[in-house]
């Protein structure tokens, strides 16, 4: 999940003292899964400057058509998708100005120069400061010097209050705007491109699965499921992302619980794992019963399984989002769960926005009004939890066509075939 919401990869660092979780993986477990398997992404290439101009016009565009001269985008997934730029946040700032008209303008220290530019994907100034000054300041400079500082400045969502802040301290009266309407509007559309990067994760993640799947034993934890998972997700050419491993009691509470897990004949396997290729990710969830499942098992599996093609159904180009939602929701409750977001039933919403991050805008949850359309890309995940019982949650991320949506996985049939 994106920063700075919290999400399953922070909790699983967090949490792998209880079990939960990988955080590490055990050298002989990813030893044992590397020989069997080869890297599946050479037919894959990174996104290029051809892509990323592409982007920035775009960017201009939707600048124009919103008032905006410039927008400000800090660190993170937006900054590498205009730039190609892959740094972190720190005190010191690092940014980039794309102004409407122009080559972008990314400021950083001094000294953090030679590495910035080091992934910087497009033409762009790069102006620097020391330790003594005021970064804002430059940021200011640019804005006069590119002759936009009398027009707004949209805002990257995630831009961190200090530099919103000392921009606005430097230019007191400098007008400042969501940038949104920007960055959601170029990110939310994915091309063919990126929809190839997002394909070849899924299929990596599910050729882990299926590694992954016959060798797990009775007596495995958390970690143990997670390393071979990982493991298998390295070896075929994928950077692991996360992997939730929740068993028994533990599936019935969506991200986790700390206590100490086992895998037990009878009992409920949760698997929510994901991983990156060239930057664009996937998220795949299953669930199934180590050894014979019983009935009730079966039926919240059959269930939470009709629960996705029913998300699948209503996601129609031009429906709203949270429509999606509602559609499954409306089942749900007939069946006797919630109603709403209550328990036993489905306390999350039906899916998230998915791409350079785990989680991106915008949500298949109730009172989204955003329109599908085609290029948008979303998890399908409408899980049902029994707390103090058990959990099923299944998660197969599609990407909207103007013909409607079409799966990155396929949902598996039975939950006695949880891979096919």
């Amino acid at each position: 999940m994106p920063m700075p919401e919290i999400g399953r990869r922070a909790f699983a660092l967090g949490a792998l003292a209880g079990g939960v979780a990988l955080a590490a993986r055990p050298t002989s477990l990813v030893a044992a899964a590397e020989p069997a398997l080869k890297p599946m992404t050479g037919d894959v290439a990174p996104i290029g400057p051809a892509e990323r101009r592409v982007r920035l016009e775009k960017a201009r565009t939707l600048m124009r058509r919103h008032g905006l001269g410039s927008i400000l985008v800090e660190p993170g997934a937006s900054l590498d998708y205009f730039t190609g730029v892959q740094w972190w946040r720190s005190e010191r700032l690092t940014a980039a100005l794309i102004p409407v008209e122009g080559d972008p303008i990314v400021f950083t220290p001094f000294f953090e120069e030679p590495s910035v530019r080091e992934s910087l994907g497009i033409e762009a100034e790069v102006r620097t400061w020391v330790e003594h000054e005021d970064p804002l300041k430059l940021v200011a400079g640019a804005l006069r010097d590119r002759k936009v500082a009398n027009r707004p400045v949209g805002i990257e969502e995630t831009v961190r209050f200090f530099a919103v802040d000392g921009l606005r301290k430097a230019m007191p009266r400098i007008e400042l705007r969501s940038g949104a309407p920007v960055v959601r509007g170029c990110r939310m559309i994915k091309s063919p491109a990126e929809l190839r990067l997002m394909q070849k994760a899924a299929d990596v993640t599910i050729a882990a699965y299926r590694h992954t799947y016959p060798r797990i034993e009775k007596g495995m934890t958390p970690a143990d499921i997670g390393a071979i998972m990982n493991g298998a997700t390295t070896a075929l050419g994928g950077n692991p992302e996360f992997a939730l491993i929740l068993l028994g009691e533990a599936s019935a509470y969506p991200h986790g619980s700390g206590k100490p897990q086992q895998v037990r004949k009878g009992e409920v396997v949760l698997m929510d794992c994901g991983c990156t290729v060239h930057g664009y990710q996937s998220d795949i969830s299953r669930s199934f019963v180590f050894g014979e499942a019983n009935a009730e098992q079966r039926k919240v599996w059959g269930q939470m399984r009709k629960g996705q093609d029913i998300a699948f159904a209503a996601a129609r180009p031009r429906a709203p989002a949270g429509s999606v939602d509602d559609a499954v929701r409306r089942q749900y409750e007939a069946w006797g769960y919630g109603p709403g977001y209550r328990l036993p039933g489905t306390s999350h919403r039906t899916g998230h926005g998915i791409g350079m991050e785990g989680h991106e805008p915008v949500n298949l949850v109730h009172g989204e009004t955003t329109a599908l359309a085609p290029g948008m890309c979303f998890s399908n995940e409408p899980g049902i939890y029994l707390p103090g019982k058990f959990g099923i949650r299944l998660e197969d991320c599609f990407h909207m066509t103007e013909a409607g949506p079409r799966w990155f996985s396929t949902p598996p049939p039975s939950i006695d075939r949880p891979f096919d």
